[in-house]
């Protein structure tokens, strides 16, 4: 069992290093400080994340960015409604040898890397989406009644245009909860437009730099987990959590009026985890109430929905998550 102190030292090297990381992404990805942050985020904790932004935002050159920079082996998939499951997957082939004998021979395919770039994920048929299912939870694919591990350092970052949904399948809940956070890739601001204009139309270009391998950013994810958490910030991550349940016996008038469906445990642990590491990308040795406050949303939005009420008034998901919880943190406070 590591000393304290030991700890302390690990966690402030780590954040040196990641210091370092967001920096190189950040010379290619400008100005986005907080979708990189939410990106390493899900990278720290071993998870996935689902990029919602229109064409040409640069989520291609983030995922690109991002296997450089953390040392991760990355591919692409163009999700079309024509894609099948072994497109993704793999598939075996009858190989003759030399004396005339035959045997199945196995092709990997794209899934079987360390970062996989799902380029418009709702572009997929139902079937085909279901086949990323296995693979995001248990990071094992099955084929041909065979299971084939994927590795520990598998993680899916998935990208989906907001508001062309002609052709699209819309992503169930099932397979949305298995996406640690939501990342909303919005348009950047007139600065920030003008130095990616600077930037990227000149004869040269900043390149990424690799800063972690592949085992150190798992024993990053290890070290992740030792982080301690107050039990103060862990009552109120369940509060948070708990208080979008319609049916739950404490639920305020608001969210029994609003949400049709609310956050499942998986959240929780979402949360827990996301936390320690926006406490980390910051600098700090343990997260606190406004790490949760901020890691709400991403968390929260794609798993909960509004009632169809709700939705013909207009109400914002988003400004529900941020006024929920908030208030519970003042309720705390005051307590």
């Amino acid at each position: 069992m590591s000393q304290p102190a030991d700890l302390v030292a690990e966690i402030e090297a780590l954040e040196a290093k990641l210091a370092e990381a967001r920096q190189s992404i950040t010379r290619r990805f400008i100005g986005q400080d907080r979708v990189v942050e939410l990106t390493l985020t899900a990278l720290l904790c071993g998870g996935h994340g689902l990029l919602i932004g229109l064409p040409g935002l640069g989520k291609t050159r983030l995922v690109e960015t991002l296997s450089t920079v953390m040392g991760l082996n990355g591919n692409r998939i163009q999700f079309t409604p024509d894609l099948m499951p072994a497109d993704i997957l793999g598939s075996e082939v009858l190989d003759t040898a030399a004396d005339g004998s035959r045997h199945f021979r196995f092709i990997e395919g794209p899934i079987f890397c360390e970062l996989l770039m799902a380029d418009e994920i709702n572009r997929a048929s139902p079937r085909t989406q279901s086949a990323l299912l296995q693979a995001m939870q248990e990071r094992v694919v099955t084929v041909a009644g065979e299971n084939r591990p994927l590795g520990r350092a598998f993680h899916v970052l998935a990208t989906q245009n907001p508001i062309e949904q002609e052709g699209t399948y819309p992503l169930p809940e099932a397979q949305l909860d298995r996406f640690l956070v939501q990342i909303d890739v919005p348009y950047p601001d007139r600065a920030t437009e003008r130095d990616i204009l600077l930037a990227t139309t000149g004869v040269e270009e900043d390149e990424a730099v690799q800063v972690f391998t592949r085992d150190e950013l798992l024993a990053a994810q290890v070290l992740l987990r030792r982080m301690p958490v107050g039990d103060s910030v862990v009552e109120l991550i369940l509060d948070l959590v708990r208080a979008f349940r319609p049916d739950e016996p404490g639920a305020s008038d608001r969210v029994r009026d609003t949400v049709a469906w609310g956050p499942g445990p998986r959240a929780a642990q979402a949360l827990m985890m996301t936390v320690r590491a926006r406490a980390m990308l910051q600098g700090r040795l343990a997260p606190n109430a406004e790490d949760v406050i901020d890691m709400a949303r991403p968390v929260l939005s794609h798993r909960m929905a509004l009632n169809f009420a709700a939705r013909a008034r207009g109400d914002s998901l988003s400004a529900l998550i941020e006024e929920t919880a908030r208030g519970l943190t003042r309720a705390e406070a005051a307590a």
